[in-house]
């Protein structure tokens, strides 16, 4: 242990206040409302604009957009300006009670379509789509139902990563589906309509509450790395997305208990919404699913389930990666591991033209994402 190093980053975390580099990158307001606003990242000064097809960065409810941007050297936004990308993102912003009457069909059938034909035409191309968590569920469903409304939308390929489909094998809410069922949900369905959303506090609680055992251990953690700035900066930028966690709009919220919790339904194929069954296996472009190995929100085998369901897809590829829920996108691993693996799916279905329909029946299969050693994730989950 340095001396020097360890005297340094007490001085910039008690003097200073931080460690971490939490400046996001510079971005431009394209369109929007109060429901979501569409941003195109300012390319990199001195990178060559080629990169391929552009990006659309689609986070989960719940969680701040800059989840994508979590601070300076561990930033997917930045690797991927890095990599002459276009890079654009959709903000839904924090979420009220006027917001109660949202359910998943307006992201899927209103947002993200809207979002998507934007970032197509303003670069005359088609659209990679990121996901992360949550919004993996959100991509996935968006073109499905796309494919099923004849609307094709222009979709170049989709990577979920942390995306949960069969709840079945989350063990954290495993045992509460047949507590859910015997109650019928009547208890959590007057809550949530009563207050109108699922209050931001208590996500980030709950968000807290999957890492206990990591900040019981933390003070430990932190003392015995306490000359690695890297790790402290990681620590702290984790503490500060947690801290700003948002709410969910009461009829989201009760679709995802409904539909995900109680009854599972992913898992089976699609989600009832609107009227009309969403199945997914109707997506019809490339899809890239990346697991989290030490991920406790989303499961390697409730992330894997949706290999099997996309039977639509002419290439499906599955990965693996170290990390928590947040970790596999943008910890310290992540960095040699998702996005190198992200980076040559894009780079793949660049060069392949893929699509609906364009790509020659590829394999499906695991493609495991391995860990090239060196960095380690900081010691809190989603590090």
């Amino acid at each position: 242990m340095r001396i020097v190093d360890v005297a340094a980053n007490v001085w910039d975390r008690v003097v200073v206040g931080h460690l971490a580099d939490l400046e996001r990158m510079p971005r431009d307001a394209l369109v929007g409302s109060p429901a979501g606003i569409l941003y195109r990242y300012r390319p990199l000064s001195g990178v060559d604009p080629s990169g391929g097809a552009p990006v659309l960065l689609v986070p989960p409810l719940g969680a701040p957009d800059f989840a994508y941007d979590l601070r300076r050297g561990c930033s997917l936004v930045e690797h991927l300006l890095r990599q002459g990308r276009a890079v654009y993102l959709i903000d839904y912003g924090p979420k009220s009670f006027s917001d109660r009457t949202l359910g998943i069909e307006h992201w899927v059938d209103e947002l993200l379509p809207t979002a998507i034909r934007e970032v197509a035409s303003t670069e005359d191309d088609d659209v990679h789509l990121v996901a992360w968590s949550l919004g993996g569920i959100f991509a996935l469903l968006t073109v499905a139902a796309a494919v099923q409304g004849r609307t094709p939308l222009p979709v170049r390929s989709i990577s979920t990563i942390g995306t949960p489909v069969d709840i079945s094998r989350v063990p954290l809410v495993a045992p509460l589906r047949p507590l859910a069922e015997v109650a019928g949900g009547r208890m959590v369905s007057s809550v949530y309509r009563g207050v109108g959303s699922f209050p931001a506090p208590v996500v980030s609680w709950v968000f807290h509450l999957t890492a206990v055992d990591k900040l019981v251990t933390r003070p430990l953690a932190v003392l015995s790395r306490i000359d690695d700035r890297d790790c402290l900066a990681q620590i702290e930028a984790v503490d500060h997305l947690m801290n700003n966690m948002h709410g969910y709009p009461g009829r989201v919220f009760g679709q995802i208990f409904h539909l995900l919790l109680r009854g599972n339904d992913l898992a089976a194929g699609g989600l009832r919404l609107a009227g009309r069954d969403v199945e997914l296996s109707d997506v019809d472009v490339p899809v890239l699913v990346v697991a989290g190995r030490d991920d406790v929100i989303a499961p390697l085998k409730a992330v894997r389930s949706a290999v099997p369901l996309l039977t639509g897809s002419p290439e499906v590829r599955f990965s693996t990666a170290p990390g928590g829920h947040l970790g596999v996108l943008t910890g310290r691993r992540a960095r040699d591991t998702t996005w190198p693996e992200l980076d040559r799916a894009l780079a793949d279905w660049d060069a392949t033209g893929a699509g609906r329909g364009d790509a020659d029946g590829g394999r499906r299969g695991d493609v495991d994402g391995r860990d090239a050693g060196g960095a380690t994730d900081a010691p809190v989950a989603g590090a």
